[in-house]
C-alpha cells in the first residue's frame, strides 16, 4: 500500500550506495561554478529595474527612446518598452554565456554559439511581441483612470495567462525544438499504453531535437484535450533504458492525472490579477513616483517604476513558487511510483537523470528553498524507497 498522503516531510537518506564520491564532487563543482553567474544575473536585472524605476535615470530613457520614435504618447510607451527590454537583455547576455562556459565545460551544451545567439533572438522577438502591446494596452487603461486602470488590467491579465498556456505549446515550442512523430515500435507502444492505463488521452508520442542544444534529458506532456502529446527529448530516448523512459513519462502523465497544468493555470491567472492589483497600488504612491520623476502612473514616464515594481514582486514571489512546485513534483512521483509499481527501476532513472544532467544531489538547503522547482535527487530516491517499504 503507497503513502496516502505522497509527501514525506524530512526523508532519511544516505548517498553511498547510489552516487560514488566522484560523482557527489562533480555535481557540487558544477553547482558552483555557475550559481555566481546564474544568480549575478538576477540581482544585476533587478538591481538595474531598481535603479531606473526608483530614479528620474528611467524618466529620461523613456524620453530619449520615445523622441526617437517621434515622441507622441504611443512612442513614449513603446521607446520606453523597447528600451527597457533591450538593456534588460543586453546586461543579461554576458551572465548567461558565462553559464553556457560553465556547463560546456561538464559536456551540457552542444549547441554552438550562432546557433545559441539565433534563440537568443527568438526569445527576444517573442519578449517584444507580448510586451509592446501589453504595456501600450496599460497605458490606455491608465489614460481612462488613474484609480482603477488596474482593474480591468488585472482581468485581461488573468484572461491572457490562460490564453498564452493553451496557445504556448503550439505557437511557442516549434519557435525552439523540431517535433517529429515517436515511430512505431515497442517504446511508442509501451507509452500509449502506459498513458491508457493510466486514463490520460493523449494524441501522439513527439519526440523533440534537444541533442542539437544539450545532453540533458527530458520528457514532458503538453497541450490540452485534443492537443495533449507525450515528448521526450530524443537525449532521454538514446541513453536511458525503455523502462526508465517509462518512469519519466509516468511522472509527466501525474501531471495530467492531477490537473497541474489547468490548476496552475488558474493558479497563475489569479497570480497575475494580484499582482496587477498589487502594481496599481505601489504605482499609486506619490514618494515612488516622485522618485521615477513622474506626474502619476498615466504618465509614460512612470513605465520603468512599474517595471520595477513588477521584477521586485516577481523576486519577493519566487520561493512561494518554487515551494509550490516542489509539492507538484513531488506528488507526480508518487503517481510514478503508484503506475509503475517499480520502485527499484524508479531509483535507477533519477540516478541516470543526476549523472546526465550533472546534478548536485543533496544542494544546500537554503538554495533548495529559495529556487528549487524540483524535489533534490536525494529526496526523490529516499521518497522512492519510503514507498517501497511501505508497499
Amino acid at each position: 500500500m503507497s503513502n496516502p498522503t505522497g509527501f514525506t516531510s524530512e526523508p532519511d537518506f544516505t548517498l553511498e550506495p547510489d552516487f560514488t564520491p566522484e560523482q557527489l564532487a562533480r555535481g557540487r563543482a558544477l553547482r558552483r561554478a555557475q550559481l555566481p553567474w546564474a544568480l549575478g544575473g538576477r540581482v544585476a536585472g533587478l538591481a538595474l529595474s531598481l535603479v531606473l524605476g526608483l530614479t528620474p535615470a528611467g524618466a529620461h530613457l523613456v524620453e530619449w527612446a520615445g523622441e526617437r520614435l517621434g515622441g507622441s504618447w504611443a512612442a513614449l510607451v513603446l521607446g520606453g518598452t523597447l528600451a527597457l527590454v533591450l538593456l534588460g537583455q543586453l546586461l543579461a547576455v554576458p551572465f548567461a554565456a558565462r553559464v553556457r562556459v560553465v556547463r560546456r565545460g561538464y559536456g551540457l551544451v552542444t549547441q554552438g554559439w550562432r546557433g545559441w545567439a539565433v534563440d537568443l533572438l527568438r526569445s527576444l522577438l517573442l519578449t517584444l511581441a507580448l510586451a509592446l502591446p501589453t504595456a501600450l494596452g496599460c497605458y490606455a487603461l491608465t489614460g481612462w483612470s488613474t484609480r482603477w486602470w488596474w482593474l480591468p488590467a488585472a482581468g485581461a491579465a488573468a484572461l491572457l495567462t490562460v490564453l498564452f498556456s493553451f496557445l504556448f505549446p503550439l505557437l511557442v515550442e516549434p519557435l525552439f525544438n523540431r517535433f517529429t512523430p515517436m515511430p512505431d515500435g515497442e517504446q511508442r507502444t509501451a507509452l500509449l499504453a502506459l498513458a491508457a492505463r493510466d486514463g490520460v488521452a493523449v494524441r501522439d508520442v513527439l519526440v523533440a531535437d534537444a541533442s542539437r542544444r544539450t545532453t540533458a534529458l527530458n520528457a514532458y506532456v503538453s497541450g490540452f484535450g485534443a492537443t495533449r502529446r507525450i515528448v521526450a527529448y530524443d537525449t532521454l530516448l538514446s541513453t536511458a533504458a525503455p523502462r526508465e523512459v517509462e518512469l519519466v513519462v509516468a511522472h509527466e502523465l501525474g501531471h495530467v492525472k492531477h490537473r497541474d497544468v489547468p490548476l496552475g493555470t488558474v493558479l497563475g491567472a489569479l497570480g497575475a490579477a494580484g499582482a496587477v492589483a498589487l502594481l496599481g497600488l505601489l504605482t499609486s504612491l506619490r514618494p515612488l513616483l516622485d522618485a521615477a520623476g513622474a506626474s502619476d502612473i498615466a504618465d509614460p514616464r512612470s513605465l520603468p517604476l512599474l517595471a520595477a515594481c513588477a521584477a521586485l514582486l516577481g523576486a519577493l514571489g519566487g520561493p512561494a513558487q518554487a515551494a509550490v512546485s516542489r509539492r507538484i513534483e513531488a506528488r507526480a512521483d508518487q503517481h510514478a511510483l503508484d503506475l509503475t509499481e517499480d520502485p527499484d527501476q524508479f531509483v535507477a532513472m533519477q540516478r541516470r537523470l543526476a549523472l546526465t544532467n550533472v546534478a548536485d544531489v543533496d544542494p544546500p538547503r537554503l538554495l533548495e528553498l529559495l529556487f528549487a522547482t524540483h524535489p533534490s535527487t536525494a529526496r526523490r530516491i529516499a521518497a522512492a524507497r519510503a514507498w517501497q517499504r511501505t508497499a
